[in-house]
């Protein structure tokens, strides 16, 4: 099981992100602060090459203001009613510095949707304080160790009483529309971002690195990578029960062997986190998955973790230890102009 391998983490790391979520920035008069990423200015509009790789945001919101960085940027957070899946849920989201820098003004920006451990709801951790990802991409991307991304963070499963598989389980919400559409969706009405899929991919822990890499392989068209921390690779939730046809067309090995058998370049880069002290049941698992599918059109590598076992903050430090950096010499980045 990926997601109750080490419960007692999961659950701090629940109960401390979803008591941080109730903490609203209030301005001085009581309300709640605002903040926009930007519209679709004329200049950019004019300047917008139809057949350049950039996307144009659409419909930008305002977001509520969730944290506000040292080097002023904002994280927002905003309820999606998702047209594609029917399900609504809340969204969080970043951009770097360099968004807003006139500079880059007509420039597409990658993005990264981080998925955590655990339920994923009502909150996602990865947008606060405790794991500081957006600070430590900043940093990285100072350094040259990786892009500027816009960080995306959505709900995964649809309530705390079942996992869902990031899929489409007949009867069930469409959390798999809402991942693979509705939030991308969201992200191009609202920012600059690449057309193809090479600037668009997933980073989760346990259950979310699970969803980010089956939503990886099963829509190479729209995301080309996943880095993920102790996934499973095969989707287990109890609510297949009755749909094993629907579960296979959800099962990330069919996926990877159906990809292997289309053929042609390399569409999808996935990179494993596991430590060193996870069971070896489950380090085998993973191997073997490597082995059978570092093919053709997927690429795989595996991250060993000194001194770790099923951790989602052991996972989030080792995104900065290599696979980051590997991952974004693949990636597009924001060019000047």
């Amino acid at each position: 099981m990926k997601r109750l391998k080490r419960p007692y983490i999961t659950a701090v790391i629940t109960t401390l992100a979803i008591a941080a979520a109730l903490v609203a920035v209030l301005r001085p008069d009581g309300k709640k602060d605002e903040v926009s990423f930007g519209g679709t200015g004329t200049t950019q509009q004019a300047k917008a090459n139809p057949a350049s790789d950039v996307q144009l945001p659409t419909n930008p919101r305002d977001w509520e203001t969730q944290r506000t960085l040292a080097d002023g940027t904002t994280i927002g957070v905003t309820t999606l009613h998702g047209e594609k899946s029917g399900f609504t849920g809340k969204v969080w989201v970043w951009a770097p510095k360099e968004y807003k820098d006139p500079k880059y003004a007509n420039s597409a920006f990658p993005v990264l949707i981080a998925l955590p451990g655990s339920y994923g709801f009502p909150n996602n951790y990865w947008w606060g304080k405790d794991f500081s990802l957006q600070e430590k991409i900043e940093q990285a991307a100072a350094e040259g160790k990786s892009k500027p991304y816009i960080i995306v963070m959505p709900v995964q499963n649809p309530n705390r009483d079942n996992y869902y598989d990031g899929a489409d389980i007949p009867g069930q919400p469409k959390m798999g529309t809402w991942m693979s559409e509705d939030v991308p969706n969201l992200v191009k009405e609202n920012f600059r971002t690449f057309k193809s899929p090479s600037g668009w991919g997933f980073f989760g822990s346990s259950s979310g690195g699970y969803i980010g890499i089956k939503m990886a392989l099963q829509h190479p068209d729209k995301f080309s990578f996943a880095i993920a921390g102790g996934p499973d690779t095969f989707p287990d939730s109890p609510l297949w029960k009755g749909h094993e046809q629907e579960k296979q067309a959800n099962n990330p090995e069919q996926l990877a062997a159906d990809l292997i058998k289309q053929g042609g370049p390399t569409k999808v880069r996935i990179t494993m986190l596991m430590g060193d002290k996870e069971p070896a049941k489950d380090l085998q698992r993973i191997k073997g998955f490597i082995a059978a599918y570092n093919k053709g059109p997927i690429a795989i590598d595996l991250h060993m973790i000194p001194n770790a076992g099923h951790d989602g903050y052991k996972y989030g430090a080792a995104l900065f230890q290599g696979p980051l950096e590997k991952i974004s010499k693949y990636v597009p980045g924001p060019t000047a102009g």
